[in-house]
């Protein structure tokens, strides 16, 4: 039974005050971070509330799929607010004030005051050949909260000059349907504190808030490799949009056996071409190796639910103001608050309406339907070689002292798997590199072509598709108030054992074995190095805590992950995701040193 779009509000926006009510809050160190890493799409996530995703080496951050190396599709969030006929803490009177989400706006306009993450269970032990493979990320868990329903909670709250506080929940689930998305909570409380302490400053309406970003995606980091080295930052990177006509569909239920919704008031991003090639770059394909797809990633956002007023709790199906695209490293610079910022933030302020500075961008346009028939390079569109954003925004809304208003998007990655990518960029290139190689080629709906880029780009843009498909999954797990059908806890302890004639693989029982539909355990393992394809190796019932891997060749190194799995009982409407059994995590034991077999004594080789 879905919750009421009501009833799921109210969880959100209590659980949201709550943040409010502790008295601990005190000023953390800006650059703090914390990683979340227990679906296929992991990231790291900053105090000051918005990420770059720069480390010194390259943009790390929303990688997916997050079971190979150099997979990540972040490059930068910019993130604002901004109002009107605004007077600050020093009796300055501003016609537009604004406050950029910016580590170097840290003690100067923005102040982080809680910085934490909350589990549900504590991480499992993983040992391989007594190398305790989780101990590393154990520090990256604040407090367990057994009785939360995301698997992982990142809680940032940040006052700001404006007096206006935010607190940003962020939400992973670790359920293998919707493992692929974060939900972001954001909430604008007026709480009068303007910096690093919770000592009421201002008292006094903030007038037409808005809120907003520009996120540009690279799409991917192992891909813009072979695509150019430009996409590292995103410069080749398609925006399009969907949900013009959602307001005529807001109230519609949706289940796995919908239709994808286009209707959803989403945005994405996706690598295309760069001119510097002379071949078809679509996907990425690995040139100088088997031609796998390096880059099939859609990456994007979609609005979950915009308070139509700080007193009208209930969704704004107009919201928001504006979705489309924005050119890259073009934006008003805030400077430090001086009157002589006076003019930018008037420029922010037009850009949180709709308004694109420097007239490089459109608030409500398909980027790519309209300009890629005639231009191939996106980032020529716009001459900005940063390349191009999604931009969203939101408002206005009027805060009286005290008064909030919630915003909640989910942010995900999809697109052809490894598998997929493998296939078929092995069968694009072996035609690309043999020009009488002229197929037949099977495109996605079962018909054929002669083409190889054709065939290949067909494949790639499904991703369109996977990538809805999970914004449907994530506003079906908002609208049901986060209850989902969760997958069995994972063993609290997995360990694997280097042998002479075998591998031996122990665990705990799950602390779900108890429960009703559980299934037991699930072992899978990859061959030669721990970013591969995994397969199942054994499935046993509960009454089993371990298993002897006695196929091993010598000379190989091996690496596991065990999964507890449900019996597909207490997964059967087929409402949020498809029917059928649930796995707990892989990432939660999955291991990332080798076992192998050794010598066996008295052998010299």
């Amino acid at each position: 039974m879905f919750l009421s779009r009501k009833s799921s509000i109210i969880v959100i926006i209590g659980v949201c005050l709550h943040c409010y009510a502790s008295p601990s809050l005190a000023q953390v160190p800006e650059s703090q971070k914390r990683y979340v890493r227990v679906g296929s799409l992991q990231s790291r996530f900053t105090a000051y509330g918005s990420e770059r995703a720069w480390n010194d080496v390259y943009y790390e951050g929303l990688i997916w799929p997050a079971d190979y190396a150099y997979q990540d599709n972040a490059v930068i969030e910019r993130q604002w607010i901004g109002c009107q006929d605004f007077t600050d803490s020093k009796a300055q009177h501003w016609d537009n004030y604004g406050v950029a989400f910016v580590m170097a706006n840290a003690r100067l306009s923005l102040f982080p005051m809680a910085d934490k993450q909350t589990a549900k269970f504590d991480l499992p032990t993983v040992y391989v050949d007594g190398a305790d493979i989780n101990g590393p990320y154990r520090g990256e868990i604040d407090d367990i909260d057994p009785n939360q329903i995301p698997d992982r909670i990142v809680t940032n709250v940040v006052n700001t000059t404006m007096g206006v506080t935010m607190t940003r929940r962020v939400l992973a689930f670790s359920q293998q349907y919707h493992d692929n998305y974060f939900i972001k909570e954001f909430t604008f409380k007026n709480t009068g504190y303007v910096d690093g302490t919770t000592n009421k400053v201002l008292n006094a309406a903030v007038k037409g808030f808005r809120f907003g970003f520009g996120v540009r995606y690279s799409v991917c980091y192992e891909g813009s490799v072979r695509i150019g080295g430009e996409q590292s930052y995103g410069q080749h990177t398609w925006v399009t949009r969907r949900g013009e006509n959602y307001a005529q569909h807001a109230s519609d239920q949706l289940t796995e056996s919908s239709a994808i919704p286009q209707w959803l008031r989403a945005g994405f991003c996706w690598a295309g071409q760069s001119a510097n090639n002379n071949f078809d770059n679509i996907g990425g394909p690995y040139m100088t190796g088997n031609g796998r797809l390096c880059a099939p990633q859609f990456a994007g956002i979609v609005t979950l639910h915009v308070d139509k007023s700080a007193t009208n709790k209930s969704d704004d199906s107009t919201q928001p103001v504006t979705l489309g695209w924005h050119a890259g490293d073009t934006y008003p610079s805030l400077g430090d608050m001086s009157p002589s910022t006076a003019p930018f933030q008037a420029d922010l302020y037009k850009m949180l309406s709709g308004v694109p500075y420097k007239g490089l961008g459109n608030a409500s346009e398909r980027m790519d339907e309209k300009y890629l028939p005639t231009q191939k390079d996106p980032w020529k569109v716009h001459g900005d070689g940063g390349g191009t954003n999604l931009w969203i925004s939101y408002g206005p809304f009027d805060l009286n002292p005290g008064d909030s208003v919630v915003i909640v998007v989910a942010e995900g990655v999809n697109g052809l798997n490894r598998q997929a990518c493998e296939q078929i960029g092995k069968r694009w290139k072996l035609a690309h590199d043999n020009s009488s190689d002229n197929g037949p080629f099977t495109l996605p709906d079962g018909s054929t072509t002669s083409d190889e880029d054709v065939y290949k780009n067909a494949w790639v843009y499904t991703g369109k598709d996977s990538i809805m498909l999970t914004f449907s999954r994530a506003k079906r797990n908002y609208d049901l108030g986060y209850q989902i059908p969760q997958p069995p806890l994972p063993p609290p302890l997995f360990n694997v054992t280097s042998g002479g004639d075998r591998i031996t693989l122990a665990w705990e029982a799950s602390p779900s074995q108890g429960s009703a539909g559980f299934g037991g355990y699930k072992i899978f393992r990859g061959v030669g190095r721990p970013d591969t394809v995994y397969e199942e190796i054994a499935s046993v019932g509960t009454g089993t805590l371990q298993f002897d891997d006695v196929t091993p060749q010598r000379g190989f190194s091996y690496y596991y992950y065990i999964s507890a799995f449900s019996d597909g009982s207490t997964n059967a409407s087929g409402g949020p995701n498809p029917k059928g059994l649930l796995l707990s995590s892989r990432f939660y034991t999955k291991t990332n040193q080798p076992a192998y077999l050794r010598r066996k004594a008295g052998e010299s080789s």
